[in-house]
Formats: structure tokens, sequence, C-alpha cells
């Protein structure tokens, strides 16, 4: 593939990435909550979710999930469900002690939330069977192997945006776990974005 076509798609996948969206507001909420290695960790995972939409755009498989209205609200229904635990247990642990709470969250732990959060967003997968193949010409070879390159750079470029959205919000983290009132305000509010969260996936576009 050309590189000004490439250049073209990283500069747009960049820009993607700097809309607010489901994704960053996640990477923003945990971060703030429980510190920047956290949240590097969440946009670990959540990148690599964005491996599997890759994979089902390039083998075809998204089209066939598309066309399922029981497979779609399937996998909607999953991710809701796992938001609105994340939700319980942010607020539940709303009145512990900061240090409690990193302590639960094992790097496997958080690294999975990511990913979960990702994979069982079905709109990525619209989003990608839409926007990838807008790059995509079988005059620069085979369609799959285009589409996994595409699909590394948009990977690049998140975990470049989300990556700095990771590090600021735990920059501040630090200084709102100072107080107890601030950290319990905290969890609160990033339980309510949860539930927001999972309303989003099973109902209204975002």
């Amino acid at each position: 593939m050309p590189l000004e076509l490439l250049g073209a798609f990283f500069i747009s996948a960049l820009l993607l990435a700097l809309v607010p969206g489901p994704d960053n507001v996640f990477v923003l909420g945990q971060s703030l909550v429980y510190g920047r290695r956290a949240g590097l960790l969440v946009v670990l995972g959540l990148c690599s979710g964005l491996i599997l939409h890759t994979a089902l755009v390039a083998l075809g498989l998204a089209t066939i999930l598309l066309a399922s209205p029981v497979a779609l609200m399937l996998v909607k229904s999953c991710g809701a469900v796992y938001l609105l635990y994340l939700a319980f247990l942010c607020w539940r642990d709303s009145s512990q002690p900061s240090i409690t709470q990193t302590e639960k969250l094992g790097a496997a732990q958080l690294y999975r939330r990511g990913l979960i959060m990702n994979a069982s967003n079905p709109k990525v997968a619209i989003f990608f069977l839409a926007f990838l193949p807008q790059f995509v010409d079988p005059a620069y070879g085979r369609v799959s192997l285009q589409v996994v390159l595409l699909g590394l750079l948009f990977m690049l470029s998140t975990v470049l945006v989300f990556g700095a959205i990771a590090l600021l919000a735990g920059y501040y983290s630090a200084h709102l776990q100072s107080s107890a009132r601030h950290r319990r305000l905290l969890n609160r509010l990033v339980s309510v974005i949860f539930v927001l969260l999972a309303l989003n996936l099973i109902g209204a576009d975002w």
C-alpha cells in the first residue's frame, strides 16, 4: 500500500481516537480511580480487543455477525452485563481505601477489563466494517492483508491517544485519592459512567 494512503489512514485514526467515546471514557475513569498503571493496562486490553475486530473484518465474519440480530443482541447484552458488574464493584468500593482497591486488581484483571470492554462491543466491528474498506484496494494486493495492516495502524493510534489519556488522568488520580471524600465521589461517578456505557451499548448509538 502507498505510504501516502497509510499516512492518511493513520492521521484519520488518530483524530477518531480523540473523539470522546465509550473506550476513551472507560480509560479515563479507570485511570482516575486506580492510577496510571491501571489505565495503561486497560489500554493494552482495549487494543487487544481491536485484534479480534480486525480479524472479523479480514475474514468476513463481521458481516455474518451483523446479519444476525440475535447474535448481535447477545454480544451487546453480555457487554452490558459486564459493565453493570463493574459499576457495582466500583460503587461498593467507594468507601474503601484506594490502596485496597488497587491491591484487588492485578495486571491480568485490569488487562481483561479492557479486552472484554472492547471485544464485547459490536459497534467497534460495525465501525471497522465501514471504515477500513475505504482504504483498501485490490490493486495493492490481498485485501485481507491490507485490512490487517490497517488494523495494526489503528491499534497504534489508539495506544498513543488512550495512553496519553491514561497518563494524564493517572497524574491527577494521586491528588483525588488523597481525600476520602473525593475518592468516594470519584468511585460513584465512575460507577454511574459504567451504567451509562452499558445503556449506550444496548441502546442509542454513541
